[in-house]
């Protein structure tokens, strides 16, 4: 493990091997270990950055709220200084989010991403109205003190917003509100997209919509797994990544 200081904060990364640059980048909550089955299956024929997002692992929690977009400075710097150029990027649902907006700004070989987070969900009459009465009531429980506003946070928000508290539960709102529909135009590279067919988190219909908009993509549905069918099923993973990748490698 190796340590880097970007934007003033030290970040936990791993890079091995010779040949192409491949980017790895976990999912939210997560860290670099979900990844790692891909570093070790490609870091003999590929250079590979494995890496503990910021607030993650073992990186520190960033000074300030981060948005995706601040998330992706990150990783420019990070490349700057590792030498990492036109990168083949591998993703995984927050991953994803960054590896959109690299993309649409910076040279990219070709993605592969699994259960890509960047769509902002459908949502009817009954999700507005309930999101008008808890901001409402949110308004009104902040009048009575911090801590009682804090309790009703931890109360009504979702799992992952519960699981985070200071920088990364602001860091999580302005994640979760961003929409990457407006830069898909500007994605050139070839895109592998992998979605489970039962996923709830980001939903088959997301990977439909992300095919449709970009210029080189291709959807692939793994029946009857979920927003971590890369991870459950590796073999199939893998073998997809080594026939995309066969023109990218050394020998």
């Amino acid at each position: 493990m190796s340590i880097i200081c970007i934007d003033d904060i030290n970040i936990n990364y791993k890079l091995e091997g010779k040949g192409k640059d491949v980017v790895l980048l976990h999912g939210w909550g997560q860290k670099m270990i979900m990844m790692d089955f891909i570093f070790e299956h490609l870091k003999s024929h590929f250079r590979v950055l494995n890496v503990d997002l910021p607030g993650h692992g073992d990186s520190d929690d960033p000074k300030r709220a981060y948005s995706v977009e601040d998330y992706c400075n990150v990783m420019v710097s990070m490349f700057e200084k590792l030498d990492i150029k036109d990168p083949i990027i591998i993703g995984h649902s927050f991953g994803c989010r960054i590896a959109f907006h690299y993309a649409s700004q910076y040279s990219v070989n070709k993605m592969i991403l699994c259960g890509a987070a960047g769509l902002l969900p459908k949502r009817g009459l009954d999700y507005k109205v309930k999101t008008g009465s808890f901001k409402l009531a949110k308004k009104v429980i902040g009048l009575t003190g911090e801590k009682n506003l804090e309790k009703f946070k931890s109360k009504f928000g979702s799992t992952d917003y519960k699981n985070v508290t200071g920088v990364m539960r602001e860091t999580f709102v302005k994640v979760v509100n961003d929409d990457v529909s407006g830069l898909l135009n500007k994605i050139f590279c070839p895109v592998i997209l992998i979605f489970g067919e039962n996923d709830d988190a980001t939903p088959l219909w997301m990977g439909k919509e992300l095919e449709s908009k970009l210029h080189d993509g291709a959807l692939i549905v793994f029946e009857n797994d979920d927003h971590y069918a890369y991870f459950h099923q590796p073999l199939r993973f893998l073998a997809i990544v080594d026939s995309f990748l066969e023109g990218d490698r050394i020998c």
